[in-house]
């Protein structure tokens, strides 16, 4: 007992020896001092600097923030404006395939349309050609006039000898004459010589068919000379035959553009007194027999 009791007086002892420790007067306030003047700076120092690597800190974070946010902002948008791409991309090669097909049927219609103009021409020389030798008939042409087509039919031959005349080129060829339109035409002017040849037929064109007179003046003042001589000198057959008509006459001669006509036909007839005779296979025909009627 009394041993354990000194034991546990030794241990007191050596702990009560371990708290303290000299230091000298000196020493102790020069740490003091230390330790006073940490107390003051340390906090400023530190806490200026911890402040401002904060701040940086949260305006680096609100930066990266808003920088994730323009980033997915323009995700968003690179997938939309690809999903439109991609739309529109569709769209293009619809459209174009739509293109291609429709650019297939326009050459389709075309080449139909061109082969039905080409069959109308072929069908319409074949007809009138064969109405031509018909209308040197009196009884075919006075039937011809009375039916109810007859005006329409001036009309539309008014129409055909204006759109033929303004297809002609200078450069224009022999065989393009020779073509089915030519003779398409031509066998419309021999159809109207034979009408006007007859009294009644005279008496419709004057009454019925004016415009058909017009237009015939008005091709023959345009047209060039040397080109259509055949289609020329049935128009000017017609014109003539017409004027055998009084009312034909004053009509033709009152007309604004007969005298500039007749000026332009003189002349033509003065400079080239072949063109209308030469391998027309035709009767010679002048001016002349205008001046001629007229008296």
């Amino acid at each position: 007992m009394w041993r354990s009791a000194g034991l546990a007086g030794d241990a007191q002892k050596a702990e009560t020896k371990e708290e303290f420790v000299k230091v000298k007067r000196r020493d102790l306030e020069r740490l003091t001092t230390e330790v006073m003047q940490l107390r003051d700076f340390l906090p400023k120092i530190v806490n200026g600097d911890i402040l401002g690597t904060f701040q940086k800190l949260d305006a680096i974070e609100s930066n990266l923030e808003k920088k994730e946010e323009e980033i997915e902002q323009l995700r968003m948008d690179c997938e939309h404006f690809r999903a439109r791409l991609e739309t529109a991309q569709a769209d293009c090669m619809r459209e174009k395939k739509e293109k291609l097909d429709l650019r297939q049927q326009l050459n389709e219609a075309k080449q139909q349309l061109l082969q039905q103009a080409e069959y109308c021409t072929e069908m319409g020389a074949a007809v009138c050609t064969l109405l031509w030798g018909v209308s040197s008939n009196e009884e075919a042409v006075k039937s011809i006039l009375g039916g109810s087509k007859a005006v329409k039919f001036f009309t539309i031959t008014a129409q055909t000898m204006e759109s033929f005349v303004k297809s002609l080129s200078e450069d224009m060829k022999q065989q393009d004459l020779d073509s089915e339109e030519n003779q398409f035409v031509l066998a419309l002017a021999g159809i109207v010589t034979n009408v006007a040849a007859l009294a009644c037929g005279r008496e419709f064109l004057v009454s019925s068919s004016r415009e058909l007179l017009d237009t015939m003046m008005h091709l023959l003042g345009d047209m060039k000379p040397g080109l259509c001589n055949k289609f020329k000198v049935l128009m000017l057959m017609s014109l003539y035959n017409v004027s055998i008509n009084m009312k034909g006459l004053k009509y033709i001669s009152e007309s604004p553009g007969f005298i500039p006509l007749l000026w332009w036909l003189l002349n033509d007839a003065i400079r080239h007194p072949f063109y209308y005779s030469q391998r027309s296979g035709l009767e010679h025909f002048s001016a002349k027999d205008l001046l001629k009627n007229k008296k």
